[in-house]
């Protein structure tokens, strides 16, 4: 969310602020979908990084690329939802944390 002050500034200067919803015309089904995987791809970061695994060895552990891998954590389109929640689950996450990451109450899945 943009800082209500620069947002009155950039309006005065003729600029105009909305999302990227907004301004990719997504629906509220587009828009919660990429909302989604972007919660699931921070998650899948966050849970790498707190298990001090290089990009390589997770994607060693899920029989995958270091370039994949990047692309998961990056919330690249051409990464499955499948894929996404099968590397949560091989760096052992529970359901649990993986319905706190799509709601949103904590990225960072346990």
């Amino acid at each position: 969310m943009i800082d209500e002050a620069k947002q009155r500034r950039l309006e005065e200067q003729g600029w105009q602020v909305g999302s990227a919803a907004e301004f990719l015309g997504l629906s509220a089904e587009e828009s919660a979908y990429v909302e989604l995987r972007l919660r699931l791809s921070e998650a899948l970061r966050a849970q790498r990084r707190r298990q001090r695994l290089t990009q390589v060895e997770l994607a060693r552990r899920i029989k995958s690329s270091q370039s994949r891998v990047a692309k998961m954590e990056a919330g690249d389109a051409s990464v499955s939802l499948d894929l996404l929640i099968r590397s949560l689950f091989a760096l052992g996450a529970s359901n649990r944390d993986l319905a706190e990451a799509i709601n949103g109450a904590s990225a960072t899945v346990a």
